[in-house]
């Protein structure tokens, strides 16, 4: 992407949501008091003692901090989740779409990673983003994987495979994958790499925690024949939303740019059960912007920015 999204990849019991998830928000949001935090999210009735005025003046102020909590609550969780653009590269040892990307995102505690997936000539899988690698005429989609992945990155490390990638993201279950499939020049090889990427990560036990997106409508759509269950977002930003409901796509994937020509596609995403996340936002008033906006997500190349956004 020159720029998702689900639930968390360990599902939590019934008691540990109730402890740990709405509860925790609720705390962070300033919500005031315990007891009544404790009645909504764990069903015990609050030891508040009962005044001496009238009843019906007491209901309605519970009721009305009730709704007060609940509403906070309802803020905190609908901040946006952040997604780490290439990786968290942008930190010394890192590089873009490199091993150590994923674990400095991993680090980092954000909700997503993203990379880049090419398929290569002699039919292999490849992380990066370019399709011609600078300072050489290597082109992805018409060379062998064997020399593609003899580029050293400016970390030292060499292009990695596919495969090499999704072993290391099954080991670190926290941080959920946005893999890109990157377009190609023949619409039959496309079908093949949706093929062999959703094989690769159905290998490692990787589908419910990835994304899969792309600029090409025919990458989607083969994701969504292969996979009907699989999450899959779109990302030229051509089609208004009502286009990707019909096209039976999870959301939108968009750019800033796009998003700020037509802002009101992210209610309308919204209303029509859509996810929208957006791409690639690394100045802060940008960030508020799309936090104020209501995007699902945002992804961006400084994470820990956005993450102090998000904290004010």
């Amino acid at each position: 992407m020159n720029g998702h999204i689900s639930a968390p990849a360990v599902r939590q019991s019934p008691q540990a949501v109730r402890s740990g998830g709405i509860f925790a928000e609720m705390q962070h949001a300033g919500a005031g008091n315990p007891e009544i935090i404790g009645y909504i999210c764990n069903g015990f009735t609050p030891s508040v003692p009962k005044p001496a005025h009238n009843e019906q003046s007491t209901m309605t102020q519970k009721l009305l901090l009730t709704a007060s909590l609940l509403f906070a609550a309802a803020s905190a969780l609908a901040q946006p989740k952040i997604i780490a653009h290439r990786g968290y590269w942008t930190v010394p040892g890192s590089a873009q779409n490199s091993l150590a990307s994923f674990t400095k995102a991993d680090s980092c505690g954000v909700f997503g990673s993203e990379i880049d997936v090419w398929l290569t000539a002699d039919d292999r899988l490849i992380v990066n983003h370019d399709r011609i690698y600078r300072g050489t005429d290597i082109d992805m989609e018409r060379s062998k994987a064997r020399e593609i992945q003899l580029i050293v990155l400016p970390n030292g490390e060499n292009i990695p495979s596919l495969d090499e990638y999704l072993e290391l993201v099954a080991s670190k279950p926290a941080t959920r994958l946005v893999l890109e499939m990157k377009s190609l020049s023949d619409l039959n090889r496309e079908d093949l790499a949706a093929r062999k990427i959703v094989q690769a990560l159905k290998k490692h036990e990787l589908m419910e925690r990835t994304d899969l997106i792309a600029f090409s409508i025919n990458a989607c759509l083969a994701f969504r024949k292969i996979a009907p269950d699989a999450r899959v977002f779109y990302l030229n930003g051509d089609l208004p939303p009502q286009s990707i409901r019909d096209l039976g796509l999870t959301g939108i994937d968009y750019s800033g740019e796009v998003l700020r020509q037509n802002p009101e596609w992210v209610k309308q995403a919204h209303d029509l059960g859509l996810e929208v996340n957006v791409w690639t936002i690394d100045k802060s008033e940008d960030m508020r912007y799309f936090i104020n906006l209501g995007v699902d997500y945002i992804t961006t190349d400084y994470p820990e920015l956005l993450q102090q956004q998000l904290s004010r």
